[in-house]
Order: structure tokens, then C-alpha cells, then sequence
């Protein structure tokens, strides 16, 4: 099982931990990265602007892909939603395709739609499965209640991305619960955390951001968890933006998967990056489950 990691624009720039979680999960669980130099941005900032262009970008690291025969799996999800809609496109427009091809052909590239586009959450949920994560997991959450936040590409347009229900997801809450903390209900989980809207109106990004977090309190949440680099800055480093500058303060970090899915295999938080998220983590140790020994392994140490 090998695919080749795609990590935006942000991540290298503003989420190293994303990366650093990912890739030491992963390879906990015998996923195979490809690191391909060339990516270029998935197209996403550019999409409203102009589509072709935005397809032009996403369609060069498609093919880059297709080169090297290999599947991509992204961590962020408007990369995911950006690149499997570019791919959609192409496959439609004979047209398009032949257009994009013919200005890749300079670079000695072509696509002809031969790459399957995966997000982390679906490798993890379909590729390497439930149980197989379950034998990894060593330290095992207890009483951690945990207000998961899918993230809009990822859900729609629901026939394109193919990730999940995207009225009733389902799948980010078994991944978390995997972990044994609880999965929570909360009626905002759907809605956007207010990135897009970041550095545009940063008032309305702000109250967007604000309702969420105020709703997954209200809820019970002890902390938000994220699988997408434009939410994950949202609510972390934007949340912190709001309590510095609005003087409310919600106190409800986020975690991003594979930092908490990390910590229950028993990695260490410095691997994990938890370090470099602005509201700190620390406190999520204090809902680790030491299981009392079996009754069995209890009379083997005895005997010994």
C-alpha cells in the first residue's frame, strides 16, 4: 500500500504537525509514502477566479502521479475536493482534457484520468481498516469526549468526492472512537468553520469560527478534532486570533487526527508535533485508560 503524499500550500508553511502526525501514523501502519518533489498547488485559491486554470494546476500534479503510477492521498481537504473535482472534468471533457494535455505535453506530461484521489480519514477508514488500527492502539482514551469536524469539500458535492453520507457521516466518528474517546453529537458539525472567508471578511470568518466552537462546548466537547489544514488553523491559531482580539475565550482546542490517533499508539507528542499547535494540548493525557491487567496475565506474574 503505497501512495504519494500531497501537502498543499499551508502545510509546509503553517502546519508542520499535520505532516509530522500523518506521516508517523502511517508509517506505524505500513502505509508507503512517495514524496513528489513536483507537486504544485492543487488549484483551490484560484478555482472562483478561473477554473481552467485551477484544473491546469490540479491536472499537473495528477499526472505527475500518474508518471510515478501511483494514487494520491491528501491531508487537507480542499486539496482532496479540488483535485477529485479537476479529475471529474477531465474525464467528462473530452475537450478539456485534450486542452490541458496539450500544455502539459511541454513538460512531457499527459493525464488520462488513471488516479484515484484519496484524503487520509479514507485511507485510514477503507484501506487499512478499523481493526487493523485497533491492534496498534496502546493507550486507550477514556471519559474524552471529542466533537469531530468533517470539513465542507470533503462532503460535497457528495457524487464527486465520494467520501462519506453527507447528510449522516459517519465514517471521521468510527476513526475517532477507534481511539475510545467518545465521538459527540453537536448540531453545528456540519458547518463551515468560517476558513474561506479568512483574510475576505475576517469579522464573519470570526463568528462563523465562534458559533462552532460555543456550540461543541455547549455540547460537551473537551476538544474539536480536524483532519483539514484550512480548519485545523481555524480553529487553532484563528481561535486564538478571536480571544485576543474579542476578549472571549471558548478554551476548547483542537486536535488533528492523526495527533490524537498518534497519542493512542502510544507515540510520543513531540513526534506527533503537539508542540506546535497554539492552544496546547497538554491535558489530553490526564483522559489516558490504563487497563487492569487480565486475570490470567496477573497469575503468570505471580508465578514468576
Amino acid at each position: 500500500m503505497k501512495y504519494a503524499l500531497f501537502l498543499g500550500c499551508q502545510i509546509p508553511a503553517h502546519l508542520n504537525q499535520y505532516e509530522a502526525s500523518a506521516r508517523a501514523v502511517l508509517s506505524n501502519l505500513g502505509v508507503g509514502l512517495v514524496d513528489v518533489k513536483q507537486f504544485n498547488c492543487c488549484g483551490y485559491p484560484v478555482r472562483n477566479l478561473d477554473l481552467k486554470t485551477s484544473v491546469l494546476f490540479a491536472a499537473r500534479n495528477l499526472a505527475l502521479a500518474a508518471r510515478d503510477t501511483v494514487d494520491i492521498l491528501s491531508l487537507c481537504k480542499c486539496c482532496f475536493g479540488n483535485l477529485k473535482k479537476a479529475d471529474h472534468l477531465l474525464k467528462e471533457d473530452g475537450s478539456l482534457r485534450g486542452e490541458i494535455n496539450e500544455i502539459l505535453q511541454k513538460e512531457g506530461l499527459s493525464y488520462e484520468g488513471e488516479v484515484e484521489v484519496k484524503h487520509l480519514l479514507s485511507v485510514l477508514y477503507h484501506e487499512v481498516g478499523l481493526d487493523a488500527i485497533k491492534e496498534k492502539v496502546e493507550r486507550v482514551f477514556a471519559n474524552l469526549n471529542i466533537a469531530t469536524h468533517y470539513g465542507c469539500h470533503a462532503l460535497r458535492p457528495s457524487k464527486i468526492v465520494e467520501f462519506d453520507d453527507p447528510v449522516a457521516p459517519s465514517l471521521f466518528d468510527q476513526l475517532v472512537e477507534v481511539t475510545g474517546a467518545k465521538s459527540i453529537y453537536w448540531p453545528a458539525q456540519l458547518e463551515c468553520c468560517g476558513g474561506p472567508l479568512l483574510g475576505v471578511n475576517d469579522e464573519l470568518s470570526m463568528d462563523l469560527t465562534e458559533k462552532k466552537l460555543a456550540d461543541a462546548k455547549q455540547h460537551g466537547a473537551d476538544y474539536l478534532c480536524a483532519a483539514c489544514t484550512y480548519c485545523q488553523i481555524q480553529f487553532d491559531a484563528v481561535q486564538e486570533m478571536i480571544s485576543s482580539t474579542r476578549g472571549t475565550n471558548h478554551q476548547l482546542p483542537s486536535i488533528l487526527y492523526p495527533q490524537l490517533l498518534g497519542l493512542s499508539m502510544g507515540l510520543e507528542g513531540k513526534t506527533l508535533g503537539l508542540q506546535l499547535n497554539q492552544l496546547p494540548l497538554g491535558g489530553i493525557e490526564d483522559f489516558y485508560f490504563v487497563p487492569e491487567p487480565e486475570e490470567e496475565e496477573m497469575e503468570e506474574a505471580a508465578e514468576a
